[in-house]
């Protein structure tokens, strides 16, 4: 399962990079270039219920190897079409590489969760968490040296090029060299598909429907979990995806940017490390998420203070702050639906789309408001809305007597 939390986290965390390569490969504007997370992030909200549907009926196990043959199918996708400069066709692999992982999110994430004792899920998917941001760490750097190791001299070359002829040719270059990296990404998805039927995983099947009370509905604390999850994963993305366009924001190269969504990653897989030893054995998990959230507003500050490298190195740093944020809040919201926990399951699925969100209007806003103000203006609120759901936890469960 962490293997398979390794390829999410491959796949996934590649889209900061991108942001920047089709910028420079297809000459568009922030706007343009963050539909690349915008269509990979709606594809949760559009298909998690059918996914969800579709794993009920093949079994965790053929879900999981039916979500990687979809996912290398969307990788394939995007890099013919991103060699071939047709930008739509792009977009549109983006959004089959989302509705694959949509599947796997589906099948892997509960499966992580109900595996323990309900007090050890945040463990557990902290250590889902590690593997998965380590990867992400690795897939910028691999991306940034195979594709965009001379970024900066290509955009150079762009502005000298005399002629169209010329540009066009330089930028055919620069954007064929995707198309190798996605044909062996792709490859190693289907031959990962293949070897799970040798894997040893067990064939869990999910029930057919949520064991709950005619005419009964999910908790109000659930539905507002799933809530604070999209705000959430719209923070992650933002840190992680965003830090590239902000950076240039502060006056820092374009070669500068290239590895700055590993830095975020590396953040992370710090804050993974600490929190799985952190909780539950010497905080809980509502006064930690409580306390992640001020840490994020801590450093928004500090980056708002700080000016070029120290300004994005506070942003980079929101990877510690954001690390057990996710494995808090899906099992707490799990354990909020009650009976109705496989509609929870898919909700919070769909909550992801957070990350097509608020980078879009991150990319809508920094040019009339601003780089910072347009990037604060949706963080540091989004932290303020995790800490008061963190508070409330806390403060009913304490209330109930109950460990939260």
């Amino acid at each position: 399962m962490a293997g398979l939390f390794f390829i999410i986290g491959f796949v996934t965390w590649l889209n900061g990079p991108l942001i920047t390569f089709v910028q420079v490969a297809f000459g568009v504007g922030p706007v343009g270039a963050f539909l690349v997370p915008m269509c990979f992030y709606l594809a949760y909200f559009f298909c998690a219920f059918p996914a969800m549907a579709l794993a009920r009926r093949t079994g965790l196990r053929g879900g999981i190897r039916l979500a990687l043959g979809v996912m290398a199918a969307g990788t394939l996708g995007f890099g013919e079409c991103v060699g071939r400069g047709w930008y739509a066709g792009a977009l549109a692999g983006l959004s089959v590489l989302g509705a694959g992982l949509t599947l796997l999110q589906v099948a892997v994430n509960p499966y992580v969760t109900l595996l323990g004792p309900a007090a050890q899920a945040a463990r557990r998917i902290a250590g889902m968490g590690i593997a998965n941001k380590l990867s992400g760490i690795i897939a910028p750097i691999i991306f940034s040296l195979l594709v965009m190791h001379d970024i900066g001299g290509v955009v150079a070359r762009l502005a000298a090029s005399g002629n169209a002829r010329m540009h066009a040719q330089v930028l055919a270059g620069f954007a064929h060299a995707v198309v190798l990296p996605y044909r062996g990404m792709a490859v190693v998805l289907l031959l990962v598909a293949l070897g799970l039927r040798h894997a040893g995983l067990p064939d869990l099947r999910l029930a057919c429907r949520d064991a709950a009370p005619p005419g009964g509905r999910m908790a109000g604390m659930a539905w507002v979990g799933i809530a604070v999850v999209f705000v959430y994963v719209g923070v992650e993305v933002m840190a992680g995806d965003g830090i590239g366009l902000y950076a240039r924001g502060m006056g820092l190269l374009v070669g500068q940017t290239r590895f700055l969504t590993a830095f975020t990653l590396a953040g992370m897989l710090g804050g993974y490390v600490l929190g799985s030893f952190m909780v539950p054995a010497v905080i809980r998990s509502a006064p930690y998420l409580g306390l992640s959230a001020l840490v994020g507003g801590a450093l928004c500050t500090g980056a708002i203070m700080a000016h070029g490298m120290g300004s994005v190195l506070c942003i980079a740093l929101l990877g510690v702050a954001n690390a057990m944020m996710m494995p808090i809040l899906f099992p707490l919201v799990l354990h909020m639906a009650g009976a109705w926990r496989q509609r929870a399951n898919a909700l919070l699925v769909m909550a992801f789309c957070g990350g097509a969100v608020m980078p879009q209007c991150f990319a809508l806003l920094q040019g009339p408001w601003g780089m910072k103000p347009a990037f604060m203006g949706l963080v540091m609120p989004g932290y303020g809305v995790i800490g008061l759901f963190a508070l409330v936890v806390w403060w009913r469960a304490r209330g109930l007597g109950r460990a939260a």
